[in-house]
């Protein structure tokens, strides 16, 4: 292990890059399910367990029932990352399910909800142990400190890896309805904040992260509310690089909070760097970043057949990518 030292205060995890297919080195790699969920990282200072999402968000409160982890530990302090997943009655992570847990910051809210819909933290990753980093060991050493702490409990687990058996990963995920797989270098160390090509995500479906730039009014049996968000991508000159609008996937009450959250963020301009063919658009500060899945996107950029998944509160649109393209000028 690394020099003796206190854990780091905070942890920026480090992040898979998105592949077309599994990587042809298999022997090299390991292959973990891909788990639809938010990231979260777990300090434990040998008394207290605090959960961090991967913009370094405290959501402690949110999940009461992780709690019981940090004891379980012992008294040594501890950092380790994971993913924080609500299951479907198939026993399949929902993304849609975990949202009325995200956005809770009242402890009494936040029981009765656990109750209601609980979570679940799948801890696949090691970062520090008692005085030591673990973060420079390769992943095999690694893995093997956290198979040590045989993290087995009422909500938190240690998933399964299976080094060299990416195409049997691949179709186990695929047949249990899963998001995808992660393939992972077995010699690869942890790169905090990085998003590394020794970490390679594949995915079943097509399935991203946009910014909101504003939304377009409904019509029908939604006259008066939200009818389509519209979504981009930060632009490099500013602004966003407009990737069309998702006007499906939407419950009422996500309406009613996606409302409630761009209320205070109307602006009289776009953020747009082009002109958009509606004039009844409203506008918003782009802040918010949400969960979409489609089919594809056009060489334009424009999403196919997407459909709304969620707001992400662990991201910023400083998180996303980038795009070429003018700063912002549309209206």
């Amino acid at each position: 292990m690394s020099p003796a030292g206190a854990p780091p205060a905070h942890v920026a995890p480090m992040l898979a890059t998105l592949g077309a297919s599994l990587p042809p080195d298999q022997e090299g790699h390991t292959f973990e399910f891909k788990w639809d969920g938010i990231r979260a990282v777990a300090h434990w200072d040998g008394s207290a367990l605090r959960l961090e999402t991967r913009n370094l968000r405290d959501v402690t409160v949110a999940y009461p029932e992780l709690q019981a982890l940090g004891p379980s530990l012992g008294t040594q302090p501890a950092v380790l990352d994971g993913e924080i997943v609500a299951l479907d009655a198939a026993g399949v992570p929902s993304f849609q399910r975990l949202q009325e847990r995200m956005h809770v910051g009242d402890a009494r809210t936040a029981a009765r909800r656990a109750e209601r819909a609980p979570a679940r933290l799948f801890l696949f990753d090691v970062l520090h142990l008692g005085e030591r980093s673990t973060m420079d060991l390769p992943w095999t050493e690694r893995r093997a400190v956290l198979e040590s702490l045989a993290l087995a409990g009422p909500s938190w687990a240690t998933p399964p890896s299976f080094p060299g058996e990416g195409d049997a990963t691949l179709a186990a995920a695929r047949a249990r309805g899963l998001e995808g797989v992660v393939a992972k270098r077995l010699a690869s160390r942890y790169v905090p904040g990085a998003r590394s090509r020794d970490w390679v995500k594949v995915k079943f479906v097509l399935r991203d992260e946009f910014v909101v730039g504003g939304w377009l009014p409904g019509e029908g049996g939604r006259s008066g509310r939200i009818g389509a968000l519209l979504l981009g991508l930060p632009a490099a000159g500013g602004g966003l690089v407009f990737a069309g609008g998702v006007g499906t996937g939407f419950t009422g009450a996500e309406l009613r909070r996606l409302s409630d959250e761009l209320a205070p963020d109307v602006r009289p301009s776009s953020p747009f760097t082009t002109r958009l063919p509606r004039r009844d658009a409203v506008f918003v500060e782009p802040r918010l970043v949400v969960d979409v899945e489609y089919r594809q996107r056009t060489d334009a950029g424009i999403l196919r057949q997407p459909s709304y998944k969620g707001i992400r509160p662990d991201l910023s649109p400083a998180d996303l990518p980038v795009q070429p393209g003018p700063g912002a000028g549309g209206d």
